[in-house]
């Protein structure tokens, strides 16, 4: 019997880095399943659930035959005409439902926005810090991740001299997050329109995430870049779902509005890649997008007390410094203070260690900055229970204090 070798697998899938956001969270799972009282800060999605008339919806929606067989790739029609009409209520940009393109969850939209902009070797203009997925993204279209860095001082807000500092010939795109994961960053008006106006003038493309339009904060206002900056408009390509908003993460509905031709070939590129989102989730996107938003200012109101505390605590750690968050449900303090340390008898040389470290004595689960770009950091999401979350800050301060630590 002979033998054969086996093919290694592709390099653009070897390159792929996990997410550490996930893997965190899965982490912090397995403890709290193996009996180990874990408080997990590493959770990207609301603790709420789903509002029942969306569920209701669903339920509605998978006793119709209707549903039960292929639709269009693009999505349904009802759905593309209600996100149409809720882009044009909350972003202010008036789109048509051709515009319009459900996918599975926004990170399928930023997915295929990649594949449809970018060819080999276009370069990306991405701000550090950055969420996990954004230069897997670019990466997999063969697009190269050009980082700008940003950092407190600045509030992690890009301006127009530091785009242009590594803007280049190959400059193709620019990835725009207002309000910001990991940061909290959500950028003012002013700052929005000169950046639009900015992309337009050199002929670049932007992709806005604009996934935590509704999670504001302490008199911050959300901004929509072709609103307020109309010449990108035939440029840019929105990304957006009802994860955050409607507390449906596990949904899996997103979607983009660009240009027509941009949503032709992503609905193209669908058609082949995965087909229809599923209609049941879509019925129950329909009813979360045409329907009241009244549960979903309830929960930026309680986010909204948790980060007022969390902001509060963190400050009080020594060798922990944080910029105050105001929008989607995240808290990004330096954690550079602690590097160098003795925690628990460990000297941490990173805040990977430091969040290794938090994670087996303190049994506190919060994802480190190398994930986002920024070293030295730290990301607590402020998407737990408000009991919870004190408990977890509190074993956190115990830990670098040495007054507290949690073991077994």
């Amino acid at each position: 019997m002979s033998r054969t070798r086996m093919r290694s697998l592709s390099h653009r899938v070897e390159a792929i880095e996990e997410s550490a956001t996930m893997a965190i969270t899965a982490k912090a799972r397995g403890m709290a399943a193996a009996g180990i009282d874990v408080i997990g800060f590493g959770a990207g999605e609301p603790d709420f659930p789903t509002p029942r008339p969306i569920v209701e919806a669903a339920i509605a929606a998978a006793g119709d035959p209707t549903f039960h067989h292929y639709t269009a790739a693009a999505g349904l029609p009802a759905l593309r005409r209600a996100v149409a009409d809720k882009t044009r209520r909350d972003s202010g940009v008036d789109v048509e439902p051709s515009q319009v393109v459900i996918t599975n969850g926004a990170k399928h939209a930023i997915y295929a926005t990649c594949q449809v902009l970018l060819d080999p070797g276009d370069e990306v203009l991405l701000a550090a810090p950055y969420w996990v997925t954004y230069p897997e993204a670019v990466r997999l279209a063969g697009g190269v991740p050009v980082v700008v860095e940003t950092g407190p001082a600045d509030g992690f807000l890009t301006s127009v001299s530091d785009l242009e500092a590594k803007r280049t010939e190959r400059t193709k795109l620019l990835v725009f997050v207002s309000p910001s994961n990991p940061t909290g960053a959500v950028f003012p008006e002013d700052q929005v329109r000169a950046i639009g106006r900015w992309a337009a003038e050199h002929d670049l493309w932007v992709l806005t995430d604009e996934i935590y339009e509704h999670l504001v904060y302490g008199g911050a206002e959300f901004t929509s870049m072709p609103a307020v900056a109309p010449e990108i408009a035939d440029r840019c390509v929105i990304v957006n779902g009802v994860a955050k908003t409607y507390a449906m993460t596990g949904w899996r509905v997103g979607w983009l509005v660009g240009p027509e031709a941009v949503a032709a070939a992503a609905a193209r590129l669908q058609s082949h890649m995965t087909s229809n989102v599923s209609n049941v989730a879509q019925m129950a996107a329909l009813a979360a997008v045409t329907g009241p938003l009244d549960a979903a200012f309830s929960m930026r109101q309680e986010f909204d007390r948790r980060r007022v505390t969390m902001y509060r605590m963190l400050g009080e750690i020594p060798g922990v410094d944080c910029v105050e968050p105001r929008g989607a449900f995240y808290a990004f303090p330096s954690i550079e203070g602690l590097i160098g340390r003795e925690l628990a008898g460990r000297v941490a040389a990173s805040s990977l260690d430091v969040a290794d470290i938090a994670l087996s004595e303190a049994r506190v689960a919060f994802v480190p900055g190398e994930a986002f770009g920024a070293p030295g950091y730290a990301r607590f999401s402020f998407a737990l229970a408000y009991d919870d979350m004190v408990e977890g800050l509190e074993r956190f301060a115990g830990l670098v204090t040495g007054s507290r630590v949690t073991s077994g």
